[in-house]
């Protein structure tokens, strides 16, 4: 009994095949764009998709890893632990919904893909923690790659020939999706990571109450930030001076330009 359970717990916890290929292709990509092999509009759509995806990945993963120190030990069985994008309960809503909005306007929202059992959580404290591992995860996502282009990146004012342009460019449009997803998930919106945050201290006629939006809280926050004032808003006073903190900003801009190499007229970075 005791070996099946070991070998269980180390199946549950093994890395997934499909995070590996994210990864391989992750770094493949910016190989080829840091030597300058192939098309660069290309590789930089490829490179900032395959890191958004890891990214998502973590995100999820921060969620189960914190439930699981919290009290529920079922999200090993369910395969959360094992970074696998097909184990989360909605892969097309936590997945494939918010790489479509990047693709259509830079909108960098996770979506929620974990079911926790928040009854198995011992305390209001461990499940706000729990709703808060996600975008502790895109923050600390998006410090790594600003400290890499601010530690590595030549100064970019749009204008001056840069070594390795297209690589840091890339790595800058990848800094400001993470910026955004931490910024966009901590709204205390039902269905969000910040209302998670706040939902364990709120009553229950409360977050009854509020129950039904969770399922377009994600859709709501898309959609406002399709108005060209709020979206101008949160960039220039939120997500530009974070950035421009790093150095990243031009770089960001000039990323979005490459990865955003057809037009579908939505607002986005930089309007």
């Amino acid at each position: 009994m005791s070996v099946f359970s070991s070998s269980h717990s180390h199946s549950d916890r093994r890395i997934s095949t499909v995070f590996w290929v994210l990864l391989a292709v992750f770094a493949t990509t910016g190989w080829a764009l840091w030597v300058g092999w192939g098309n660069a509009r290309l590789g930089v759509f490829l490179f900032v998709c395959a890191g958004w995806l890891i990214s998502l990945c973590l995100h999820e993963f921060g969620h189960a890893r914190a439930a699981l120190h919290g009290g529920d030990i079922t999200v090993g069985a369910k395969g959360y632990l094992t970074l696998n994008p097909l184990k989360y309960t909605h892969p097309v809503y936590s997945f494939l919904m918010p790489l479509i909005f990047i693709i259509l306007g830079g909108i960098a929202l996770p979506g929620g893909a974990v079911f926790i059992e928040r009854g198995r959580i011992r305390s209001k404290a461990k499940n706000a923690l729990v709703s808060a591992a996600g975008p502790a995860i895109n923050a600390v996502f998006a410090l790594v790659v600003l400290i890499v282009l601010a530690a590595g990146a030549p100064a970019f004012d749009g204008t001056t020939a840069v070594p390795h342009l297209e690589f840091y460019s890339a790595l800058g449009y990848l800094a400001l999706l993470q910026v955004m997803a931490t910024l966009l998930n901590l709204i205390p919106m039902p269905g969000l990571d910040g209302y998670g945050i706040i939902e364990p201290w709120l009553s229950y006629e409360t977050r009854r109450s509020l129950a039904n939006i969770a399922p377009y809280g994600m859709m709501i926050v898309f959609l406002l930030l399709w108005n060209r004032t709020i979206n101008g808003w949160f960039f220039n006073n939120l997500v530009d001076p974070i950035l421009g903190w790093f150095g990243a900003d031009w770089y960001a801009a000039y990323g979005n330009n490459l990865f955003h190499f057809f037009s579908l007229g939505f607002p986005g970075f930089g309007s």
